[in-house]
C-alpha cells in the first residue's frame, strides 16, 4: 500500500491554504484515509493564525467522484458517515473563507463536498452529479441542507429525485454555485479571489461568515442583535481602525498589519 498522502496541504507566504484531494487515479474518490487526513489538515488550519483563506480542489481531471465503494466502509457505516459529516461541518464552520475550485466531476458526496465551500467556482468541464437516488442511496455531504438553500426546495427535489447531473454552466445559471468560467481561466480566477480574501480583514470576514451561515435559522430580531454585538466589537478592533485610517488617507487598507 502506498504511503503517498491522499490529501495534500500547502500554505503560501500570503496565507492562502490549498487543500488538495490527491487520489487522481481514483478520480479522488473518498476513502477513510482521505477523510482522516482532510480532518487533520483543516483542524490544523483552524489553529494556525497565519492561514487567511482556504482553497479546496482535486488533483487530476476530477474534483471528487464521491465515495470509493471499491473499499470497505470502516469501522462501520454509522461511524464512517458521522466522520464524513464532521469533515463537512469543519468546512462549513471554519472561521476563514473557503473557496471550492471544481474541474471535472463532482459526483455524489463530491458534489455536496464542493458545495460546503463558501464560494464555489467551477470550470466549464465541471459536472455536479447528485446521483444518490440512481444508486439507491440517501443524501450525504450536507446536500439536504445546502441545495434547497441555494436553488430553492422545488428545484432541489427535482435535482435529487431525478439524480441530475448539472453542468458547470447550468449550476452557475441556477445559483447552485457562484461562478462558472472557462477551464483555462479557472486557476487564475480562483487565485485572484483567494489573494483578495487573504488581504482582507481576517477577523471581520470570520464574523461575517458566521452571521450569514446562521441567517436562515435566526429571526430578524435575533439577526439585528447579533449584528449589534458583532459591530460593537468590530468598532474596537485594529481592523476597523486600519480601515478608517485607509479611508481618510485615500489608500488601500493594510489588514495584514492588524
Amino acid at each position: 500500500m502506498s504511503d503517498k498522502p491522499v490529501v495534500r496541504t500547502e500554505i503560501s507566504v500570503n496565507g492562502v491554504v490549498t487543500v488538495l484531494w490527491n487520489r487522481p487515479d481514483r478520480k479522488n474518490g473518498l476513502n477513510k484515509a482521505m477523510v482522516d487526513q482532510a480532518i487533520d489538515s483543516l483542524e490544523a488550519v483552524w489553529a494556525n493564525d497565519a492561514c487567511r483563506v482556504v482553497v479546496l480542489t482535486g488533483a487530476g481531471s476530477s474534483f471528487c467522484s464521491g465515495m470509493d465503494l471499491s473499499e470497505p466502509i470502516e469501522p462501520d457505516e454509522m461511524t464512517f458517515m458521522r466522520r464524513v459529516g464532521h469533515l463537512c461541518t469543519l468546512i462549513h464552520d471554519l472561521p476563514l473563507p473557503v473557496i471550492t475550485k471544481v474541474r471535472g466531476g463532482a459526483i455524489g458526496y463530491g458534489a455536496n463536498l464542493a458545495l460546503c465551500g463558501d464560494l464555489v467556482v467551477a470550470g466549464e468541464s465541471a459536472v455536479f452529479g447528485e446521483i444518490f437516488a440512481e444508486r439507491g442511496l440517501s443524501i450525504d455531504g450536507g446536500g439536504s441542507w445546502l441545495v434547497p438553500r441555494l436553488v430553492g426546495l422545488g428545484r432541489a427535489k427535482e435535482i435529487m429525485f431525478l439524480a441530475s447531473r448539472v453542468s458547470g454552466s447550468e449550476a452557475g445559471e441556477m445559483g447552485l454555485i457562484n461562478r462558472c468560467v472557462a477551464d483555462e481561466e479557472l486557476d487564475a480566477f480562483v487565485d485572484a479571489w483567494a489573494v483578495r480574501l487573504a488581504d482582507g480583514p481576517r477577523r471581520a470576514l470570520s464574523v461575517i461568515k458566521r452571521q450569514l451561515n446562521a441567517s436562515f435559522e435566526r429571526s430578524f430580531a435575533d439577526a439585528i442583535e447579533a449584528e449589534a454585538v458583532g459591530q460593537a466589537l468590530a468598532f474596537r478592533s485594529t481592523e476597523s481602525r486600519e480601515g478608517a485610517r485607509a479611508f481618510f488617507g485615500k489608500r488601500p487598507p493594510d489588514f495584514r498589519s492588524c
